[in-house]
């Protein structure tokens, strides 16, 4: 399938995999800047160049909130293509031949993406407009003629692929999927689907569906973690990475005549990605390199990389070319440097920086560049954790801080930008992101480790964390909290639940609190991957649910003996705003300290400005009173009190 997009999350830096051992910190003074300061970077993704390359169209949340923008590829002013002041607009691609954009939102956070063209004459069209169904784009036609999307409005459990046509926005379906299937790529010639069956968290079985001979042929020999990647020009070879046989992916061929398979590429690490350009010219592969992302582009003639451009102290995060392959648009940032949007030239070697989204009232000295270090359990494993230090911290200094969990189960933190993890840490919070056992990224072992083991020895890895920092001559051992998000926050309800006096605060956003009600309530959309959930987690109508209601703080909130925040979205599809109405509710019968925060006009993750501002300064006035112990009421509110959003 022409142009078919890569989704990865890539915005990562470079940093070595062993633990520093140089504990020499130089204390210096720097700067306090403001939550607004931070939340005037600017945040651009996305990056599709117009047919003739003069533009690139991008995502910009600029106003506040994300819409979309033009900016020149040789750099220049940005154009606002929508003006949206409530609903966020996403970029997707410019049309193949016109300067027709294809644009995607949904409402407010539920996740049900729809499908916009923007038209020549400027009017903006939902060309995928069935109410409660989900559209994704899936890519180009190689005749330019269509394009190809994902919907289940035939089925809420199961994603079709349809054809539509550019001219007149008619569609017809390709494949129908009666067997939940995931749908992971075709072949320009429409003739070879790639398909994919989850068997558990880390395990798919892979397929290949041909449309002439209606005949399905499976890849996988054994039980492994096998991702579709992409189909070459020629519609005979299929590439997929797989770790059969590995800890960490690969890069695999399968010749679709003779079924031959042959290692393409092998790292030290994850190959998390790949794919061809437009005219198959280089093969572009992404390395999950110790939390970080590792890109490669391959001259597909020769199979070695290509020079690529240099940038002192950051990494090239995502890369997308031109269709003529002759332009290559690059992010390039780090863990105190949010990423930039470059433009580069391959047959000139000229390089243009289209943005500088770091507000210019920070001095980017004042960041703090985070590194990576590993820690041992209390079994002895080995947890990989990124960690932040305030350059304002010293033996003489000492400094409260943060144990942060990722989402997930399965994520990962990585080493990108992070606006309030700079602002907790430019206000005097050290900040340590463990990559517990479970995260992925360190192999199919460490990943299956916390299976059915969730809110236990997960747990333990986040209080050895604790220690860890307790143990760093430039930490206040006696003031360390927990904050996370989605499961993250299902980690800081379970520390303050089954660990109570391991930690001092906890900060929980939009965390599990109720497995139970959690995994009988997750979105039809996910039903290809429910059996994989309740593999790794547990069945909620089985005899799983006695250990699910054990594991699951709202059951015991009477052991929280420590002051907590709460941040939650009301349109939330994955974690219901009643799971956070409920613990704050119990918690709150402990005389102990909460706080609450809620947003009407947010899902899973706050994306606009206005309410990111409210909940970081809150989150930072909450440590400042309970960690800090600087006993400043917040807004005016006694610190007990349950502190609600106005609805926006």
């Amino acid at each position: 399938m022409k142009k078919l997009l890569l989704l990865l999350c890539v915005s990562t830096i470079l940093f070595s995999c062993k633990e520093d051992k140089d504990t020499t910190v130089v204390q210096r003074d720097i700067e306090k800047y403001t939550i607004e300061q931070f939340m005037d970077n600017e945040a651009v993704s996305g990056g599709s160049f117009s047919h003739d390359n003069s533009t690139l169209l991008i995502s910009s949340n600029r106003s506040g909130i994300y819409n979309v923008y033009t900016i020149p590829t040789k750099g220049g002013e940005m154009t606002p293509i929508t003006a949206s002041d409530s609903t966020s607009y996403f970029a997707n691609s410019y049309f193949p031949e016109d300067n027709r954009m294809l644009i995607s939102a949904d409402g407010n956070g539920d996740e049900i993406s729809h499908l916009y063209v923007r038209e020549l004459d400027g009017t903006i069209t939902d060309i995928t407009p069935i109410e409660g169904a989900k559209a994704d784009f899936y890519g180009w036609s190689k005749d330019d003629k269509h394009l190809y999307y994902g919907s289940n409005k035939r089925d809420p459990k199961f994603f079709d692929v349809y054809k539509m046509s550019i001219d007149n926005y008619t569609s017809e379906m390709l494949y129908q999927n009666n067997d939940g299937m995931n749908f992971s790529g075709m072949s320009e010639d429409e003739n070879y689907f790639a398909l994919s069956k989850t068997v558990n968290t880390n395990d798919s079985d892979l397929f290949i569906y041909n449309a002439k001979t209606e005949e399905t042929t499976k890849i996988n020999d054994t039980m492994s973690g096998n991702s579709a990647q992409d189909f070459s020009k020629d519609n005979n070879t299929f590439y997929y990475t797989t770790d059969d046989g590995s800890e960490f992916s690969y890069l695999m061929s399968y010749d679709l005549d003779s079924k031959e398979k042959k290692k393409v590429v092998e790292k030290s690490w994850d190959v998390v990605g790949s794919g061809f350009t437009s005219d198959g010219s280089y093969m572009l592969v992404y390395v999950n390199e110790d939390g970080k992302n590792a890109i490669e582009v391959l001259d597909t003639q020769t199979m070695k990389p290509i020079e690529l451009p240099v940038f002192e102290g950051k990494s090239i995060t995502s890369v997308r070319f031109s269709d003529d392959e002759k332009w290559m648009r690059m992010y390039v940032g780090g863990s105190n440097s949010p990423s930039d949007l470059y433009t580069y030239n391959l047959e000139t070697k000229e390089q243009h920086k289209l943005t500088n989204v770091l507000n210019d009232a920070i001095n980017p000295e004042d960041l703090v560049n985070a590194k990576v270090i590993r820690y041992k359990s209390f079994d002895g494993t080995e947890i990989p954790a990124i960690y932040y230090l305030p350059h304002q911290a010293s033996a003489e200094n000492k400094v409260p801080a943060m144990v942060w969990v990722h989402g997930g189960p399965g994520g990962q933190t990585r080493q990108n930008f992070s606006s309030l993890m700079q602002y907790m840490v430019n206000h005097g919070y050290a900040v340590l992101a463990v990559n517990n056992r479970g995260s992925s990224g360190y192999g199919k072992t460490f990943f299956q480790m916390d299976d059915k083991n969730h809110g236990e020895k997960d747990l333990q890895d986040c209080v050895e964390g604790k220690n860890w920092l307790a143990s760093q001559p430039q930490i206040d051992g006696d003031k360390i909290g927990i904050i996370g998000g989605s499961y993250g926050g299902y980690m800081t309800m379970a520390a303050l639940t089954y660990a109570p006096e391991e930690f001092d605060v906890g900060v929980n956003l939009f965390g599990v609190t109720n497995w139970m009600r959690t995994l009988k309530s997750i979105p039809p959309y996910w039903e290809s991957f429910r059996e994989a959930l309740y593999d790794e987690l547990g069945d909620p109508f089985s005899a799983d649910s006695v250990r699910l209601k054990r594991i699951s703080p709202l059951f015991h909130t009477d052991k929280v003996t420590k002051p907590l925040i709460v941040l939650q979205g009301a349109k939330d599809p994955r974690v219901l705003q009643v799971e956070s109405d409920e613990i704050v509710a119990g918690v709150r019968q402990n005389g102990v300290p909460v706080e609450y925060v809620l947003f009407d006009d947010e899902g899973h993750g706050f994306i606009k400005k206005e309410n990111q501002i409210e909940a970081y300064s809150r989150i930072l006035k909450f440590l400042d009173t309970h960690l800090k112990n600087e006993n400043a009421p917040i807004d005016g509110e006694t610190s007990s009190e349950k502190i609600e959003s106005e609805t926006k």
